[in-house]
Order: structure tokens, then sequence, then C-alpha cells
């Protein structure tokens, strides 16, 4: 056999071989008789992300107020707002949680950029595997806000000593006697009632008889 001869054999073994291994990874039901090949498992493409992000919420835009307006896309499961641990006014961002991942999607398209009371929204479907563990962590929890009024009368009728005494009166006359230039500076004429000093004593109580 010559050379000529033994190189078209070569190439013809080798696309001999090349179909023959093509023919082997196609995946087909053969028509007539053979074993059916199993398809090969490749990743689901069906978008299993269920939680949404929403920053720049405006002030009032709350729990209920976000139930209310997102359960028109379809069926919540969770919604959380971040908020100030110490005093727990909103941070501006939350998140919620939707039964069917579809609805998850179709809130972000729809709701991403939109402007509501003056804030452009910035909505963001989050991948499941970027979902912070502790995210749902006490999220039924519904903050009571803080009574200042009660807060300030306790601070302010709370027992002081003789030294606290003394400096609360002083930082009061100070106070009082600045008004008093500021008034003078304006050419107003009032006399301005007399603060009773912490060296005056208590005035006594009156007892009476049953």
């Amino acid at each position: 056999m010559g050379a000529k001869a033994k190189k078209s054999l070569k190439k013809k073994l080798i696309k001999a071989s090349i179909s023959s291994r093509k023919k082997e990874d196609a995946v087909f039901t053969p028509l007539v008789g053979g074993p059916e090949r199993e398809l090969p498992e490749g990743k689901p493409t069906e978008d299993t992300a269920k939680v949404v992000y929403i920053g720049r919420i405006p002030h009032g835009f709350y729990e209920k107020e976000m139930e209310g307006f997102f359960g028109q896309f379809g069926a919540i499961k969770r919604v959380r707002v971040a908020r100030n641990k110490r005093t727990g006014n909103s941070k501006h961002y939350g998140f919620i949680e939707f039964v069917d991942p579809g609805v998850a999607k179709i809130v972000a398209d729809t709701m991403h950029n939109y402007l509501l009371f003056e804030h452009i929204l910035q909505v963001h479907v989050i991948p499941p595997e970027n979902v912070h563990p502790k995210l749902w962590k006490g999220f039924n929890y519904r903050y009571k806000p803080l009574d200042w009024v009660q807060i300030e009368r306790k601070r302010n009728n709370k027992e002081r000593t003789l030294e606290e005494h003394k400096k609360l009166v002083e930082q009061i006359i100070k106070r009082d006697e600045k008004r008093r230039k500021r008034i003078e500076a304006a050419g107003i004429d009032y006399e301005c009632p007399e603060i009773v000093g912490s060296t005056q004593p208590a005035p006594k109580k009156i007892k009476f008889d049953d």
C-alpha cells in the first residue's frame, strides 16, 4: 500500500470515528427497536426567587400600607420594613416575600423606578441563595412607638438631690436673663416675672381638719 493510500485510509477512519461519536452523543428516541436513551438532567429554568427588595420607601409607607399596595399583584407571605432598634423609625427599605415567584418578578419589573409620594422606588428580586437566613427573624414583630410624653414627664418629675435642684434653677435663671436681654434689645417694655430661687424656703403645707 502506497503512502497516498495510507493517508486516504487514515482520513476515512478519522471521519468514521467522528461521525460515530456524534451519533452516540445525540439524544434521540429510536423509531423502531433499540433501547431509549435518557435525557440529561439539566438545571431547572424556572425562577424560584420569591423575595423582593424595596428601597427608598417614603415616610408613612410601612407594613400595612405595603401589604395593601403590593397585595394587588398576588398573595404575600411576609413583609418586613427595616427599622431603627432604638427609635423604631423606618430606614426606608424593606423586603416582601410572595407566595408565587412569578409575582415577585412582575413586581420587580413593574415597580422599579416607580414614583410614589415623591420617592422613586428601587425594586429588585433577590436570588434565593442571597437571602440572609435571619432576614425573617421576628418579621411579625410590630414596633410600638415610644411614648415620649410619658418619658419626659417621668424625667421631669423624678426626685432630685439638692445639688441637682440648684443646677436646674441656675440653668433656668440663665435662660431667663438671656430672654430679658432679647426683650430689651427689641425695645419692648415688658416686666418679666421673678423666678423663685432655690435659696428661698419651700412653702409650708396646709393641713385641713377633718
